[in-house]
């Protein structure tokens, strides 16, 4: 069925828009772009082999296909690589796809090399050409991620609903396509974007599957079989009214999905603050936070004792004023006792005669 043109400036552009952000959301692994340049530098062995004797067509033949089998294993790797690292919890890729992509660059260099080269230059080639594959491309993920004190069962249950959601989703797209109406694709586009946002967090929190587990089946599952009979009508008559109404209907589900991700987050949230709360309780039943509140009292009071007794120590200059004082009290007391007695009294009735006096 013929498709109306729609590009970036045509009227109603939205929704391309929407399905172009849908595609750039992707993870994509920077190193993907690598992968198209193996087989355009290999594309002389395959013009060349026409030219050449029957070995070496075959020779030139045999590394052309692997190198092209290495690029497509490589890439195929590196998306796995860039879905590994946009998870915060997953497993490690089932399949190494990247180091049998270097192991198959390897042998279509070798292969290549063996015609004119033996067997020799064909090992050396190839060993040069893993290497260089590996430098390029590194290895692949080896070790699962964010697994720590996950149960197992759990996870493969996890596993095994959101398998299903995506096979409902995979069935609304290919649905939606019959309708052959770019816009519709881009909604249904933008819904699996987001039931994806609660695939995440389901994989995430594996305890959260019972409260999400309508959500990944039923509603999915329904989401499906309505789409399907929708775009069986819609082919058939375009009745703009049903499309109105699966528009609304698929607004109603993205919001209704978008909401039950934020309330799990939420969830989470609550939970670590219970979390948080025991581990308190424990702490003060233990007696170690009631030890820590001792020492922080013994420390207050110990800092106030050492601020009074420096308010109450006297200063330098406080203390050259006191002894000015006294001094100044002493000289008075000397002065009023000069003055009572007079000049002649005052040395015998104040002190006690010496033997000169006497003899005098």
């Amino acid at each position: 069925m013929a498709q109306r043109f729609g590009g970036r400036y045509s009227p109603g552009a939205n929704g391309g828009n929407a399905a172009q952000v849908s595609r750039q959301n992707a993870p994509r692994h920077p190193y993907e772009s690598r992968t198209k340049w193996l087989t355009i530098m290999a594309t002389p062995l395959l013009i060349g082999a026409f030219f050449r004797p029957l070995e070496g067509m075959i020779s030139a033949l045999g590394g052309f296909g692997l190198i092209a089998f290495a690029a497509w294993m490589t890439n195929e790797g590196l998306k796995a690589e860039a879905a590994y690292n946009a998870r915060r919890v997953a497993r490690r890729p089932a399949i190494p796809r990247k180091l049998f992509g270097g192991a198959l660059m390897g042998l279509g260099l070798g292969a290549a090399a063996f015609a004119s080269g033996g067997v020799n230059a064909a090992m050396i080639v190839g060993l040069v050409g893993w290497a260089l594959h590996f430098l390029a491309f590194g290895a692949d993920p080896m070790r699962d991620k964010g697994m720590e004190g996950v149960d197992r069962f759990q996870q493969d249950r996890v596993a095994r609903v959101i398998a299903e959601g995506e096979a409902y989703l995979s069935g609304m797209r290919e649905a939606i396509a019959r309708a052959g109406d770019r816009r519709l694709d881009a909604r249904v586009a933008g819904f699996s974007d987001t039931a994806r946002g609660l695939f995440r967090r389901v994989e995430e929190a594996p305890g959260d599957l019972t409260a999400a587990r309508r959500y990944l089946g039923v509603y999915l599952m329904g989401a499906r079989d309505a789409t399907v009979k929708f775009a069986d009508l819609y082919a058939a008559t375009r009745d703009q009214k049903a499309r109105a109404d699966y528009e609304a209907l698929l607004a109603d589900l993205e919001g209704n999905f978008a909401a039950r991700t934020s309330s799990l987050i939420e969830g989470g949230r609550v939970d670590f603050d219970i979390e948080m709360q025991v581990l308190r309780d424990r702490l003060e039943r233990e007696g170690v936070r009631a030890q820590s509140d001792n020492v922080l009292a013994e420390t207050r009071e110990e800092e106030e004792a050492r601020l009074e007794e420096e308010a109450a120590a006297p200063t330098p200059a406080a203390e050259a004023r006191a002894l000015e004082d006294r001094r100044g009290a002493v000289l008075n007391d000397l002065l009023g006792e000069g003055l009572r007695t007079g000049p002649g009294r005052g040395r015998s009735e104040t002190a006690p005669m010496t033997e000169p006096d006497r003899r005098d």
